[in-house]
């Protein structure tokens, strides 16, 4: 499964090979200063041609997409009463009455997550703190937002699946349907934490349920898009992997680590021309073996990437200018 390919006299990156792994068993909290951190991370960025962001759930809550909280209590109030849910994340697997109730929760998750929220600040930081380099976003996030902030479609493999999108609930054929004018409708519709039974989603193949387009269980469909995002993916890991690259990984844990945690740690150590900078506010560990090639950056985020921006703009400004000739 985990194959490479080689193609060219040297071995082709697939997302395939990617994924393979395994827990460090040497992690270390760095004591380095958070001052050095900023520093060593923006001259990383700095140098390298290529950066690959690897994106997790921290990153949208640190941009403030909290799943819990005053956020969920504030927007599920009437959920929170009828149901005893306790945060967002848990209330998709709660097991609804019926389609009405699953879809009136779903259309207000989707509608609060991924309709209403413009492009944030933190995301838009993260895109000024790229620009320039050859970047590509490999994201277990659901919500959009890579895409609001620009970007673009072409640099961005959403792996897990997006909330812009519902498929058959038992997989039956490979598409997936866009839903943002349904749960749009779905929101204004509903009443009772229920929707109209006429606006519950049938599959139009199989005639059966429809469910979000979400990495839940063995049903999830990868549709045409989600192979050409996959293949795009892995042409950059194959034109990077031999180029001085940052793997720049944001607000990753240990729910799904095998999808862009440990692979990061291991192209880091396979790779000498990569550096691995892990900005997390609770699990910044990095693999001690890497020395100098990981930091890990256990601070407030949005904090962190602006540091890192001004970090490099006074990097910028320091520079000496060979503009004009000495001789003259």
């Amino acid at each position: 499964m985990f194959q490479k390919i080689k193609f060219g006299g040297k071995q082709k990156m697939t997302f395939q090979s990617f994924l393979s792994g395994v827990p460090a068993r040497d992690y270390i909290f760095q004591s380095a200063p958070y001052e050095e951190q900023m520093k060593e991370a923006a001259k990383a960025i700095e140098e390298a041609e290529y950066v690959l962001i690897g994106a997790g759930a921290g990153l949208s809550a640190a941009a403030g997409l909290t799943y819990g909280g005053k956020r969920f209590t504030d927007n599920f109030p009437e959920f929170i009463q009828k149901y005893g849910m306790t945060d967002m994340y848990s209330a998709g697997f709660y097991p609804f009455p019926s389609e009405e109730a699953r879809w009136g929760y779903w259309s207000k998750h989707v509608y609060v997550n991924r309709i209403a929220p413009k492009a944030l600040p933190l995301y838009q930081k993260l895109k000024e703190l790229v620009n320039g380099k050859k970047y590509f976003v490999l994201t277990t996030n659901a919500d959009h937002q890579f895409y609001k902030a620009d970007f673009g479609d072409d640099k961005i493999f959403a792996t897990q699946g997006d909330y812009g999108l519902i498929q058959c609930m038992s997989g039956c054929h490979a598409k997936t349907y866009d839903d943002i004018e349904m749960m749009n409708q779905m929101h204004q519709a509903r009443k009772d934490c229920q929707i109209p039974s006429y606006m519950v989603p049938k599959c139009p193949v199989c005639g059966g349920p429809m469910n979000m387009n979400l990495r839940c269980d063995q049903h999830f469909v990868e549709d045409d898009a989600w192979h050409e995002a996959e293949s795009r993916f892995g042409a950059f890991l194959d034109e990077c992997q031999d180029k001085k690259t940052v793997l720049l990984e944001l607000g990753v844990g240990f729910n799904t680590p095998t999808i862009i945690r440990f692979p990061f740690e291991k192209l880091t150590r396979e790779k000498e021309n990569m550096t691995l900078i892990r900005l997390n506010l609770d699990e910044a560990i990095v693999p001690e073996s890497l020395g100098k090639r990981a930091i890990g950056i256990n601070a407030d985020m949005e904090r962190s990437v602006s540091d890192i921006g001004n970090a490099i703009l006074v990097k910028e400004k320091v520079k000496p200018d060979h503009s004009v000739n000495d001789g003259m």
